[in-house]
């Protein structure tokens, strides 16, 4: 049996998203206890993109497996590059929000940049699974996604299976 990459990524990615969710909370937490504004929308962006990644690795783990009638391979491709995305524009955006700061120390600040390192390492997870996805996508087409479990290939219609039926039509074909 194969170790099942795919399936170790999803892990470590939903562990760095609670990391990041439980730092930038605490920072937004921070700012609406201890000043008079609200918290920078920086830091909301990055509290609001672990949420997505939590219920993105719900979809693309759990859906598979228990539904496979609403796992969609055009979601998954969706999913994989709008976390790529979200995860970007959120450390960069956090990155600079920090440097533009006048002072920044204490636990929050800490907080701040461990989020943003947090956030740098997760965008480039959910790059190498993005990049799998696509790499599956390109060369086994639509239906290799399909039939992918975590970490692989598992059961479904493989080439095997097809070569032995012939295609799908055939018969229906024959038959009229």
């Amino acid at each position: 049996m194969a170790f099942p990459l795919i399936l170790a990524l999803r892990a470590v990615q939903a562990l760095f998203a609670i990391i990041i969710l439980g730092l930038t909370a605490y920072v937004a937490n921070w700012y609406d206890v201890q000043t008079l504004t609200s918290s920078p929308s920086q830091i909301n962006f990055m509290v609001f993109v672990p949420l997505f990644t939590l219920i993105s690795v719900a979809y693309l783990e759990a859906i598979p497996r228990f539904m496979p009638k609403f796992h969609h391979p055009w979601a998954v491709i969706a999913l994989e590059l709008t976390n790529v995305l979200f995860y970007f524009a959120g450390f960069i955006a956090l990155a600079v929000f920090l440097s533009k700061l006048l002072f920044c120390r204490g636990t929050v600040c800490s907080s701040a940049r461990a989020a943003t390192a947090f956030g740098s390492f997760e965008w480039a997870l959910w790059a190498v699974t993005a990049g799998l996805t696509l790499k599956d996508a390109l060369k086994g087409g639509f239906a290799g996604l399909r039939n992918a479990g975590s970490g692989g290939r598992s059961g479904g219609n493989s080439q095997a299976q097809f070569d032995q039926r012939g295609p799908p039509m055939k018969e229906a074909a024959m038959a009229a």
